[in-house]
């Protein structure tokens, strides 16, 4: 069996508390709640320096699985977070000589080296006994939630003495996509605060990062196809940008924890800082008949925005490895496009009288037909739909709006479409008290419909809009808050429908979250020059090219180090 190298630490004993005569034996939850969960009050108490994490023979990954042994090495500083090489100096009352524990990883299937998906099998069998655990699954990614189940299986005493119980657990997720939404245009959101948001959506079982990466107040993403989008369009076109580099940073962290990202590109609405970097993209607004000098959406009655659009998707395509994008198509305002002359002949030259929803339709139809012939797939929002346009049958809906999602449940799950929910999840919205119980409460299959339909809700997200969330404030404001979503997108709902019930596992569980270590404010310290170099294996074949320019990114990198103070 095939150990990991970093845990030969040297033996030292396990304080067993005699003043103690019967030990409380605690049986500690998983958040969120596994499918079947059975446990018992026998538990057994594990050393740190007796601790491993091993492959089993039967195993399809072995050591060099990149995902795997990443995760070995994570999870063992998660569930030893006060362990040090120093710490067997302590003082101790009693001792005895600790025994062994082992955790043994079995997986049917390799793909160490590729990415998760809307297919992947996250499912998993965990066998807590006497000195051992074993976990099994069909994929890499089910061992990923599995290892996190254990690691929060795991707890300490008031002595310090570490201990896990008994326990059975057969789980798998209840929809295929858990998201959770971050904003970075209305506030830059620096790297280290995306990655840290990553390992806690790992910690909650989240699996799919949708990255709503530009819009109106800025355009942070550095296109290599179009620098000038981030020259002119961030808020700083140094230190306010996402290089290329600093993207394929976001996507290996999430891949390392089994997490897509999903890119947003929202348009012909919510592009005011696209204009800045793309003359002629923006409809020139009129008023008394002359240009009022602003600008309003996409133009959608020119060539050039077509053949923009379609660079910028193919750029997205090559840098971005998910099948899905989303393509946004929410909010457009139609006065701009009906104070322009030009735009108004085009109207009737189509046909399309003063009905603006047919000029949107239009323009969203072309876009979405680009994404398919790149063989992506794509999210669009509600309003989309609202306006009765011509949807490709895999485009994946998003309902945004209100208290009323049951009914838009209903209409585009008839219409044979897949669905995201993320109405009842908009927790950039606060309110006093424990405004978690109301995500909690939201059950996504709850509408008018057959069978059938409700198999086309495909899961939902948690969106984190930035109008007054920045790095000062997001984390506080997502966690715990988001992991109500969290476990209603994961858990068996008839399980998990009270509250009262559900309030001290989130109470530990947010416990756990202050306790994890920042691996990722940390790994950030040393991200240089040789560490995007070893990220050239990872992105093989045409993925090459996005590293041509690594030596100057490294050298921006530098800079941006100082002068943020990352």
């Amino acid at each position: 069996m095939a150990h990991t190298g970093t845990h030969s630490q040297p033996v030292r004993s396990c304080l067993l508390l005699v003043v103690v005569s019967v030990c409380v034996q605690q049986v500690h939850g998983v958040w969120p709640l596994p499918q079947q969960l059975h446990q018992s009050a026998d538990r057994g108490c594990l050393s740190p320096q007796r601790f491993s994490f091993t492959y089993g023979r039967d195993s399809a990954a072995q050591t060099g699985c990149s995902v795997l042994d990443a995760a070995f090495k994570r999870y063992f500083s998660i569930i030893f977070p006060d362990f040090t090489k120093g710490s067997e100096n302590r003082l101790q009352y009693v001792w005895s000589e600790p025994q062994p524990f082992v955790v043994s990883v079995s997986v049917k299937t390799g793909g160490c080296d590729g990415y998760p998906d809307e297919d992947s099998d996250e499912s998993y069998n965990l066998s807590v006994s006497e000195g051992q655990a074993v976990l099994r699954s069909v994929t890499v990614w089910g061992a990923l939630r599995g290892l996190e189940s254990f690691s929060q299986l795991v707890y300490q005493d008031d002595y310090g003495s570490y201990f896990i119980n008994k326990t059975e657990i057969v789980d798998f997720p209840r929809f295929a996509f858990r998201g959770l939404l971050l904003d970075t245009s209305r506030h830059y959101l620096p790297l280290h605060a995306i990655l840290k948001t990553l390992d806690a959506m790992a910690y909650s079982k989240f699996n799919v990062f949708h990255w709503h990466i530009v819009d109106d107040p800025s355009f942070p993403y550095q296109s290599r196809t179009f620098p000038d989008l981030s020259n002119k369009g961030a808020f700083h076109p140094f230190t306010h940008i996402y290089t290329q580099s600093d993207v394929m940073r976001v996507i290996e962290h999430a891949r390392m924890r089994g997490i897509r990202v999903v890119p947003e590109f929202d348009s012909p609405g919510h592009t005011q800082s696209w204009g800045k970097g793309q003359p002629g993209l923006l409809t020139p607004c009129y008023k008394g008949g002359v240009p009022s000098g602003s600008f309003g959406p996409v133009d959608p009655t020119i060539d050039t925005t077509y053949k923009f659009m379609e660079s910028l998707l193919k750029e997205v395509k090559f840098v971005f490895p998910d099948s899905y994008v989303h393509l946004g198509g929410d909010e457009v305002s139609f006065a701009c496009w009906q104070s322009n002359p030009n735009v108004r002949k085009f109207m009737e030259k189509m046909g399309f009288g003063k009905d603006f929803t047919k000029l949107e339709s239009f323009y969203m139809e072309s876009i979405m037909n680009m994404t398919a012939a790149l063989n992506r797939t794509s999210i669009v929002w509600q309003d989309v739909f609202d306006y009765h346009e011509r949807i490709p049958q895999d485009t994946v809906l998003e309902i945004w709006k209100g208290e009323k999602y049951q009914a838009e449940l209903s209409r585009m799950t008839q219409a044979g479409h897949r669905v995201l929910l993320s109405a009842p999840w908009y927790i950039n919205h606060i309110s006093y008290g424990q405004d978690w119980r109301n995500s909690y409460a939201v059950q996504p299959q709850n509408f008018s419909g057959t069978e059938e339909q409700k198999k086309l809700v495909i899961g939902g997200e948690v969106a984190m809009w930035g109008e007054y969330v920045d790095a000062t404030n997001l984390t506080p404001r997502l966690w715990p808050r988001a992991c109500a979503a969290a476990e209603r997108l994961w858990s068996n709902e008839e399980k998990t429908l009270n509250a009262d019930l559900a309030f001290p596992r989130l109470e530990e569980f947010r416990c756990e979250l202050l306790r994890e270590p920042t691996v990722a404010s940390e790994s950030l310290t040393v991200w240089h020059q040789e560490e995007v170099t070893d990220l050239t294996a990872l992105y093989k074949s045409n993925r090459q090219e996005v590293l041509q320019d690594r030596d100057t990114q490294s050298q921006e990198w530098t800079i941006r180090i100082k002068t943020q103070g990352l």
